[in-house]
């Protein structure tokens, strides 16, 4: 190859850059894909130390460098084609890629396997998984336009007075006492207990990142609501004498907001592990958070538009916590993946069998 030939390969290739020739017999190359590979680095390494001529190569996958020294009558050009060669046939070996021409393919090797530079630099596991999450945020505009209108319509129609009043022609003796009990079940107490009962038999069974992120939820959803409770001061309503003791202000309603968030997360984690029972606990989740919600209308300590917007926050909540725990699986899945698929190629190059011509 000329001088003119070997320049325009150098300003050309994609895949091999000669960048250092001054020494001759001696010369350091740039090569596309070698930083952080192992195997790669093994392989060019294994196949230029039988090629003759050749008389030492180190490589480097920390720089994506190899230093190849060789017989003063060869040139540095025709090393470049050799490393050339060598690594579109690893990628053909131990990488299938699919067809295209964004690669020049001079040599008799680069013709018969045109490189994909997409499929050589994938996308990585969060960019493969910011789509998925842009699919789930739909559901978050859903809930928080779906809070908007249901507020709206209940502050325009006066409604609020109304539902209460016609909530308290149901109250009996026995009614009191059972929507006590159920509202007890959305008390800031209660709720951490289970949290913290559930947070440590996930940790014991070795789930740290599902106890995390449940911790985070409670956390977080009794939080932003006693910050939204102090941001609207919103008074509750005073239509009959309470039968409960309560504090702070009215909207929105804690009781719906904690409860949707932190029994729909659990649900959610209890259907990924009791598949058989899925329907049955969605229902009974269900059930239990709109009992809690309506025992808060039915002692009178909550307009129904604090519960309509506990649920709609709450749910909002849930969705971001749950996305967040779906997207650092499927992260590190896809991590260890990529990982199992690295020790695979690594353990295919070094089998004492390689086929390799030299």
């Amino acid at each position: 190859m000329g001088t003119s030939n070997f320049e325009k390969f150098v300003g050309d290739n994609l895949l091999v850059r000669a960048i250092h020739t001054a020494v001759k017999g001696r010369a350091r190359y740039k090569v596309d894909g070698l930083y952080g590979s192992q195997a790669l680095k093994q392989y060019l390494e294994l196949r230029l130390s039988k090629e003759e001529g050749i008389a030492q190569v180190s490589a480097n996958n920390l720089t994506g460098n190899i230093l190849v020294i060789f017989h003063r009558d060869q040139s540095p050009s025709a090393i470049a084609w050799l490393i050339y060669d060598i690594v579109l046939d690893y990628r053909k070996k131990f990488i299938k890629l699919p067809v295209t021409k964004n690669v020049i393919s001079t040599t008799p090797a680069a013709k018969k396997l045109p490189i994909n530079i997409s499929a050589i630099f994938p996308q990585t596991p969060m960019q493969k998984l910011g789509r998925a999450g842009s699919q789930q945020l739909v559901l978050v505009s859903g809930a928080v336009c779906a809070l908007v209108c249901g507020l709206g319509l209940l502050h325009i129609s006066g409604l609020d007075e109304r539902i209460l009043l016609a909530i308290q022609k149901l109250h009996t003796p026995i009614g009191d006492r059972i929507m006590l009990g159920v509202t007890f079940l959305g008390e800031p107490l209660p709720l951490l207990l289970i949290c913290l009962g559930l947070g440590i038999w996930s940790t014991y069974n070795k789930r740290l990142w599902e106890a995390t992120t449940l911790g985070i939820t409670a956390v977080g959803a009794m939080g932003l609501n006693y910050l939204l409770k102090a941001r609207f001061g919103r008074a509750r309503p005073a239509l009959w004498d309470w039968i409960i003791d309560v504090a702070h202000y009215s909207f929105p309603s804690g009781h719906a907001m904690a409860s949707i968030a932190i029994y729909g997360f659990i649900s959610y984690t209890l259907a990924k592990q009791f598949p058989q029972w899925q329907g049955r606990i969605f229902s009974l989740t269900m059930a239990l958070i709109v009992a809690i919600g309506f025992s808060r209308l039915y002692l009178g300590v909550h307009w129904p538009t604090d519960v309509a917007a506990g649920y709609a926050l709450g749910l909002v909540w849930l969705i971001a916590c749950i996305l967040s725990l779906e997207l650092w699986q499927q992260y590190q899945l896809s991590a260890k993946r990529t990982k199992e698929a690295g020790k695979a190629f690594e353990a295919v190059v070094f089998l004492p069998q390689l086929q390799i011509q030299a």
